[in-house]
């Protein structure tokens, strides 16, 4: 498979993924996977697509999480993580890798906040415990039955 049918294709089933699948490394240097909610999925998000729309080069990843979690410490000590998006019943899967950034730009949060987020964030956009991590992955790995593909994230001179 070539690149840019591997791109395409991996475009499309970030946005068709019901979850994307986030790990981060322990303090013992143990992997910790979980599932995270997919911005980039259409039918859940319809309110998103613009955002991230202006990323399909560069496959930006943004997650919410809560500041208090577990996890915001990981990725304090090793920012280094692996996301996976898949549709098992197709055999296919997007492994992406790089660092995870946490994101302090109040615009950005609240271009990604969404109704119904009180529910994890009772004090709306502004609740210290809502936080928005970002990706721009250095390597993926697109897999689809028995073929796959890297795709190359180095920018061209």
């Amino acid at each position: 498979m070539d690149e840019k049918t591997a791109r395409k294709l991996s475009l499309e089933l970030m946005e068709i993924a019901e979850a994307a699948i986030l790990t981060t490394i322990d303090y013992a240097g143990f992997p910790q996977t979980r599932a995270m909610l997919n911005l980039r999925r259409k039918e859940q998000y319809p309110g998103l697509v613009e955002v991230f729309a202006q990323h399909v080069e560069d496959f930006l990843i943004y997650f919410t999480t809560n500041t208090s979690s577990s996890k915001m410490e990981q990725i304090k000590k090793n920012p280094n993580v692996s996301v996976y998006y898949s549709k098992p019943r197709d055999w296919r899967g997007l492994m992406l890798g790089g660092k995870i950034e946490i994101v302090t730009s109040q615009e950005i949060k609240e271009s990604l906040w969404q109704e119904g987020w009180e529910m994890y964030y009772p004090g709306g956009v502004s609740d210290q415990d809502y936080t928005i991590l970002s990706l721009r992955p250095v390597s993926a790995k697109y897999y689809h039955q028995l073929n796959f593909a890297r795709i190359d994230f180095t920018p061209e001179p």
